[in-house]
């Protein structure tokens, strides 16, 4: 009986050993999912790999403070650093990859339209 006991601890030890030995960020992936065409503002430095509906891969490195434009679409994310990502994902509404829009001007008004062309402008300046 105090021999059973002893072996289920030691099994119990070792499980919990190996479960908080893992890094969160090695294990950080998330499932297929979609996102409408927007703007990612990138907070934390990251080495990430993008996988599309279709299996294709592209790895990306991004820094602080970057803010980049993506059309909508379905993919699955994995963070490849060894930190964890934070972002914020700022989404259009209306502009759905299910709905097939790719050009980001078509799901704007035209006041927003003009500064959202004023401000790239600007950046390529």
């Amino acid at each position: 009986m105090v021999s059973r006991l002893f072996w289920t601890g030691v099994c119990v030890c070792l499980t919990a050993a190996s479960t908080l030995a893992q890094d969160p960020t090695k294990v950080e992936k998330s499932s297929m999912h979609e996102h409408p065409g927007g703007v990612v503002v990138i907070l934390t430095a990251a080495h990430l790999r993008f996988t599309d509906e279709n299996g294709k891969t592209r790895e990306v490195f991004s820094k602080p403070g970057e803010a980049r434009w993506y059309p909508p679409f379905h993919h699955r994310v994995e963070n490849l650093g060894d930190t964890p990502y934070d972002a914020v994902y700022v989404g259009i509404k209306g502009m759905n990859a299910s709905n097939g829009s790719k050009n980001p001007m078509d799901a704007l008004d035209e006041e927003t339209s003009r500064i959202v062309a004023k401000l790239m402008a600007s950046a390529n300046d």
